[in-house]
């Protein structure tokens, strides 16, 4: 039997698949290890990064040994990922000894050299030039231009078959729990050309599936000033879809023009995927949290997505725990679950994260009780997955394939998965033939908790 999938996989659900290293360097190559932390989008920066030192002749090694250095790529998302930075950052150091540090911890340098003062440099999120200079001094280059070709791609750290799109940086929202936009600033969208030529490049290279990720993807192009239409993730969406891969949307802010992205996928050209960061659903908490208290709206857009689009997912995270939050606006949460039988759900517990605002509001919440509150939210969380999945038995299905192993059995993904943080679909027989990226039919057979069987069609 196939290992199923335990959702979420950890109190994290905004964590990146574990990058994947594939090129092994030249004889002689001065080669630099990465270690990649956080979020798609943190991915995403290390891809940049490791395109770029591909391009200068830089090798690139899986392992501490075989590197001349190594950056490590932190996240500063909670005081747990902070932790996990710093050991990261720590083993980095016993095992290899050259370091330099990026991504959203280092906008805090202070922090990172207190606990390690021997790191090479510290540079703070996207800051790919200053990246480039602390690996120049480090590790000088020595390219080979008859042998370092860099493919057009770029340098990925996920399977071929799929990939990570950033369309924007930052965040113009204020959340009280929240200080990514004090490390990666207000919302900067890259122009629609540029994101177009890379998922174009992206599919030309084999590339079946775009997740299209950031900060703020429904405010995607408002901060542009003279705009020729209002909400430009529309278009981006339309023309993403025209590109013939499949195109899954992440970090979907509930904005009513979001409304008029649902029949995008209603036509086929985006998946039927939303992904959307509704946090809570009790008005008393979303107004502590500083985030729009309208979740009886929210269940009146949920009805109307469903409505234009029967078949989309809906995917989301929440907070239990958050400062303030009593036993009966917790309940008011698990009501709203009931209500709008979300698909796929993550959930965190609250925690202090320094320099957030939510620290300082009254009223804490025991540990213990968070950890009885996530059970039972799981719990709900839980049967409504299981229902749903029960509810597809007997369909036919286009799932893409992420492996085969040596048994034959293939794990997959239909259109309502996403990697790493949704559940998966196991053919075990019959898979002669087959191969990793390929969109096969298959008809679901057997259900669980979190994910499903089949055969193909």
């Amino acid at each position: 039997m196939p290992r199923m999938s335990q959702n979420p996989p950890s109190l994290r659900p905004d964590l990146a698949p574990t990058a994947r290293f594939s090129d092994a360097p030249r004889a002689g190559q001065p080669t630099i290890g990465m270690v990649s932390l956080g979020c798609p989008k943190a991915l995403v920066d290390s891809e940049r990064i490791l395109t770029r030192l591909r391009a200068e002749g830089y090798g690139i090694s899986p392992d501490y040994s075989g590197a001349d250095a190594v950056i490590v790529n932190t996240c500063g998302f909670l005081d747990s990922a902070k932790a996990e930075s710093l050991e990261a950052i720590g083993e980095a150091l016993a095992e290899n000894g050259r370091v330099i540090v990026t991504g959203c911890l280092g906008a805090e340098p202070e922090y990172i050299t207190g606990a390690h003062p021997k790191v090479l440099a510290v540079t703070g999120p996207h800051q790919y030039e200053q990246v480039l200079d602390a690996v120049h001094k480090a590790v000088p280059p020595d390219p080979d231009p008859f042998i370092d070709l860099l493919p057009a791609s770029g340098v990925k750290l996920t399977p071929r078959h799929y990939s990570y799109l950033k369309i924007s940086e930052g965040c113009n929202h204020t959340c009280k729990f929240c200080i990514i936009p004090d490390m990666r600033g207000k919302l900067t969208s890259r122009p629609a050309k540029a994101v177009l030529r890379e998922a174009e490049k992206l599919v030309e290279s084999g590339v079946r599936e775009l997740l299209v990720i950031s900060q703020d993807t429904s405010a995607y192009g408002t901060d542009w000033r003279d705009r020729d239409e209002k909400f430009p993730i529309l278009s981006l969406a339309r023309d993403l879809g025209a590109l013939g891969a499949w195109v899954r949307m992440h970090y979907v802010y509930p904005y009513p023009h979001v409304r008029e992205l649902v029949p995008v996928m209603a036509d086929g050209l985006v998946l039927p995927y939303l992904d959307i960061p509704f946090q809570h659903a009790h008005p008393d908490t979303l107004k502590r949290m500083a985030r729009p208290a309208a979740a009886a709206r929210t269940l009146d857009e949920i009805a109307a997505w469903r409505d234009i689009c029967p078949d989309i997912t809906l995917r989301s995270t929440f907070i239990v725990g958050y400062p303030g939050e009593t036993e009966e606006q917790f309940q008011t949460l698990l009501d709203w679950m009931d209500e709008a039988q979300l698909d796929r759900v993550g959930c965190f517990q609250y925690e202090n994260v320094a320099g957030a605002r939510s620290n300082a509001l009254p009223d804490h919440v025991s540990d213990e009780v968070k950890q009885e509150r996530w059970d039972r939210f799981m719990e709900k969380a839980q049967a409504i997955s299981e229902a749903k999945l029960a509810a597809k038995v007997g369909q036919r299905l286009d799932v893409i394939i992420d492996d085969i192993d040596d048994e034959g059995i293939a794990t997959c993904r239909t259109k309502s998965d996403a990697p790493e943080i949704d559940g998966k679909l196991f053919i075990d027989s019959g898979t002669e033939g087959l191969s990793v990226g390929e969109i096969v039919s298959v008809e679901v057979d057997e259900a669980g908790e979190y994910d499903l069987w089949g055969r193909r069609v």
